[in-house]
């Protein structure tokens, strides 16, 4: 049987190449489903579909969620109404491999979140890394020294993916809940909430093909992607599935210059380089399997009993550690 954390892995990734092809797929259906309605119909898609598979599955012994869980719920479906809305108005304003290399700042996002709110730990090579990520991502709103101007649909894909940061570690704190009724409620809800947006803000309901296309990429893209992350999250934290989703946007990237034959310009070529060593080092930090073990001191006759972390490094056979 494969351990736990190699299927954590395996799943992480699965669940990004599923994502991948959101940005570019949905800037094709967006030629005729208005942005807003769009969020509202991936989330649904979502909602509907992994409701109906939960329907065709054996009953397992995995825990419903209860009232405790109340205020990460709630915090789960508001920030998933409000992030998809922006990334698809980011991808109208913008182009596409724009959108998703800039949706590696949601691994920035969920760390800083991860440390300062739920005390996750995070090694320098991980912060460095944070930086050369956050640093791509201004080269990438930058228009350029010309104009001084950024590009606002650059601002609302870093907005997305900062809302989505918030809420992976409020999904993580239910993660060891149902996953089917964790992706469930976050695809109804979230997707109703953002058809309601979007008839406030009076778009176009959109024909009855292009609804469903949106919502069967909604089901691959949100719903089947979801659910291995939050299978993953589950076992090896909010940070580090983050860093092995982190190559959801250089899939996106191909896929958009193959699908919509967008252009490439110098400071997207020096942003993707400086995108690439940060995912470099995030992908070295998760190697670092980090663990405690009880052990034993004897000094002057007195026995000292205690544990401590220490890492094992993956592919070596020595290990580092150092205690007092």
């Amino acid at each position: 049987m494969m351990p736990p954390k190699i299927t954590a892995i395996i799943l992480a990734l699965m669940a990004a190449v599923f994502y991948a092809v959101n940005v570019p797929a949905s800037k094709i259906l967006m030629r005729s489903i208005s942005p807003v309605f769009m969020a509202s119909l991936l989330y649904l898609g979502a909602g509907v579909g992994i409701s109906a598979t939960s329907l065709m599955r054996r009953s397992g012994r995995e825990n419903s969620l209860s009232r405790r869980d109340f205020p990460f719920v709630v915090g789960m479906i508001v920030l998933d109404i409000a992030a998809p809305i922006f990334l698809m108005k980011g991808i109208e304003l913008g182009t596409s491999s724009n959108a998703s290399l800039l949706g590696n700042f949601e691994i920035v996002a969920t760390t800083v979140i991860a440390v300062f709110a739920f005390g996750e730990k995070v090694s320098r090579r991980l912060w460095l890394a944070m930086s050369l990520i956050t640093l791509s991502g201004i080269i990438l709103t930058f228009e350029g020294a010309d104009s001084l101007r950024f590009s606002w649909g650059s601002v609302l894909v870093l907005l997305a993916a900062t809302c989505w940061g918030l809420e992976n570690n409020c999904t993580r704190m239910i993660a060891s809940k149902s996953t089917y009724q964790i992706v469930a409620l976050k695809g109804i809800f979230s997707g109703t909430g953002s058809a309601v947006v979007a008839v406030i803000c009076g778009e176009r309901l959109p024909g009855l093909t292009e609804a469903v296309c949106a919502m069967l990429l909604g089901f691959v893209a949100y719903g089947l992607s979801i659910f291995f992350y939050v299978r993953a999250q589950n076992t090896i934290g909010a940070a580090r599935t983050s860093a092995y989703y982190s190559a959801a946007p250089f899939i996106g990237v191909l896929l958009s210059f193959v699908m919509l034959r967008e252009s490439i310009s110098g400071a997207y070529v020096v942003a993707l380089a400086v995108m690439i060593a940060g995912t470099v080092l995030v992908v070295m930090d998760t190697l670092i399997l980090t663990h405690e073990h009880e052990h034993v001191h004897t000094f002057g006759g007195i026995t000292l009993k205690h544990s401590h972390p220490h890492n094992h490094y993956i592919g070596s056979k020595t290990h580092i550690h150092s205690h007092t």
